[in-house]
């Protein structure tokens, strides 16, 4: 049985110097929620495991998705039938697992005269994603006539409405979900670093790949890991690594690039989450969260920086007046747009084929060095992709040296935050901890909201709240602010402002006021701890700056 590690910003020096001192069995090079799951799998199964990221964990698609753990409905149109049996099925694990980074979101889909989908489509489609995603009976689909469907939603557009159907998907926290897995991983003995940039593969003298040239991306040292298999786990960048070993041939990558709007209710008072048709024939996702409705996504070929994709004034466009042909009475314009987020799809390219048409499936390379690499997928489909990556690496690893190891052992196994007595559970469990934050003479709202988010972990979080009950004029920041912020370095491995206010909190995206009134003083209090030097303080307060800016500005062209 693998030691826990520690999962804290304050430990990076030690987590450098133990990387050059251990081999591996296994290497894992990317942090997003593919990544995540593929180290929680594998040291689950006692597997020594080092995974690295070259930003901060999560920093690439899985913080930028629609946020939603989702069955594919439209895969259905496309007749992928196996992976939306999959991908539905693996939304209740996902979600027993981790309540409190999950949520049951009934979805409503409205159909036209002349929509996408119609009456006997829609129903038809339904009932059989019921039946291959296996839905529980109480979230099977119901068929709506129009004024039901109307009684859901008053701001759908009346005209041509013939009905709609409503279903259950599952709402997530996209990055917060990846943090949680890799947390759990830690607990088990993963060692996982963020800001640690792959810089080369090594190879032995049997030119097999045996461990990686990674650098500190916050000192600039380079440090040297070895690995007795090397996983790509890098989406958008999978290509990349695949050019480092010289094997990229056959199948490559599409990006496209999706963008989501964030408009408060005062502007847009969507009461239920609707998936709808656009004037173009495609379907986009409306979603009411905390006060604001987000709404999304674009699909377009992406061919820029995948590490830096941002919202044009045709992506803004184009989803605004997706909500007001759909949503006639709302009257949205760009002045009402809060934020918004740009991300990038790693698909599997086909030619010819439209983006929103190319498939979602994962495939695994292997490379003539040992190279293992995952391509493609889905969020909601991460812990299957992990457990058929690792059966590689074991079988692998067993014919190298017979070692063997045992099964996936995720499938019951509640990630870090998860461990509040299963969904059904989990009200309860948000009453008990309310009140246990309220004795302690916390806010009520505030106690709840950290129960939610935290789930478990939120007895760490009271606990940080009681030790510093003095320490809020020294920092000048409230309880709301500080505590989040110290258990965000302390045990989520928060290295940068941007960490805190758009993975840890997702502040950025859904409460940018919260961002732009607090952003001060955190830069202070983060420097002061992390012992920035003025140049550094500089630099990230700038990155922040950026963010900020590209999330409220869209930019006139790619």
């Amino acid at each position: 049985m693998n030691q826990p590690k520690s999962f804290s910003s304050m430990d990076r020096k030690r987590k450098w110097e133990n990387i050059t001192e251990s081999t591996y069995d296994l290497i894992i090079i990317g942090g997003g929620i593919t990544g995540a799951g593929i180290a929680l799998d594998a040291v689950t199964r006692g597997m020594s495991v080092l995974l690295v990221e070259m930003q901060d964990f999560a920093a690439g698609t899985s913080s930028r998705s629609t946020k939603l753990v989702h069955g594919g409905l439209r895969y259905l149109k496309q007749f992928e039938v196996g992976m939306v049996a999959e991908v539905g099925k693996e939304r209740a694990v996902v979600y027993e697992n981790g309540p409190h980074v999950t949520t049951p979101e009934w979805m409503l889909l409205p159909f036209h005269e002349g929509g996408t989908f119609g009456k006997f489509s829609t129903s038809i489609g339904l009932k059989v994603y019921d039946f291959l995603a296996g839905v529980k009976k109480s979230e099977r689909r119901t068929m709506l006539s129009a004024a039901e469907t109307l009684s859901k939603e008053p701001l759908l557009k009346k005209e041509g409405l013939k009905g709609g159907g409503y279903y259950v998907e599952y709402r997530t926290d996209d990055a917060r979900l990846t943090l949680e897995v890799l947390k759990e991983a830690a607990a088990h003995g993963a060692e996982l670093i963020n800001y640690a940039k792959v810089e080369s593969l090594n190879y032995n003298a049997n030119k097999q790949v045996s461990g990686v040239t990674v650098k500190d991306m916050l000192s600039g040292t380079v440090y040297s890991a070895s690995g007795r298999k090397i996983v790509n786990a890098t989406g958008p960048w999978v290509d990349r690594v695949r050019e480092m070993d010289n094997s990229k041939e056959g199948k490559t990558l599409q990006l496209t690039k999706g963008v989501h709007l964030v408009i408060d209710q005062s502007k847009f008072p969507l009461r239920q989450a609707v998936y709808f048709d656009t004037p173009d024939g495609r379907m986009v996702f409306a979603i009411p969260r905390d006060g604001k409705a987000y709404v999304g996504t674009t699909d377009t070929i992406y061919e820029n920086d995948p590490g830096h994709p941002f919202m044009t004034v045709q992506d803004r466009d184009y989803i605004l007046n997706a909500v007001n042909y759909m949503f006639p009475t709302v009257k949205v314009s760009e002045e009402d747009v809060e934020s918004a987020w740009a991300g990038v799809r790693p698909l599997i390219l086909e030619e010819g084929k439209d983006p929103s048409e190319i498939s979602r499936k994962d495939e695994i390379w292997e490379s003539p060095t040992g190279l293992i690499t995952i391509a493609g997928g889905k969020l909601t489909g991460y812990r299957k992709m992990a457990d058929t990556v690792v059966n590689v690496v074991a079988k692998r690893i067993q014919e190298e040296s017979g070692q063997v190891y045992g099964s996936c052992q995720t499938k019951n196994l509640p990630i870090s935050g998860g461990k509040v007595g299963g969904s059904a559970n989990f009200p309860a469990f948000i009453r008990e901890k309310t009140q246990q934050g309220v004795s302690q003479g916390l806010d009520p709202k505030l106690a709840e909201s950290w129960a939610r988010m935290y789930g478990s972990n939120v007895e760490k979080l009271f606990q940080l709240a009681k030790e510093l009950d003095s320490a809020e004029t020294e920092h000048a920041l409230p309880m709301s602010v500080i505590v989040p912020l110290i258990y965000a370095i302390h045990h989520e491995m928060a290295v940068k402002p941007v960490d805190f206010f758009i993975r840890r909190t997702g502040s950025l995206l859904f409460n940018i006021e919260w961002t732009l009134k607090w952003k001060e003083p955190v830069i202070q209090y983060m420097a002061s701890v992390l012992g920035w030097s003025e140049e550094q303080k500089e630099t990230f307060a700038g990155e922040l700056e950026k963010e900020i800016t590209e999330a409220t500005r869209p930019a006139e062209s790619e």
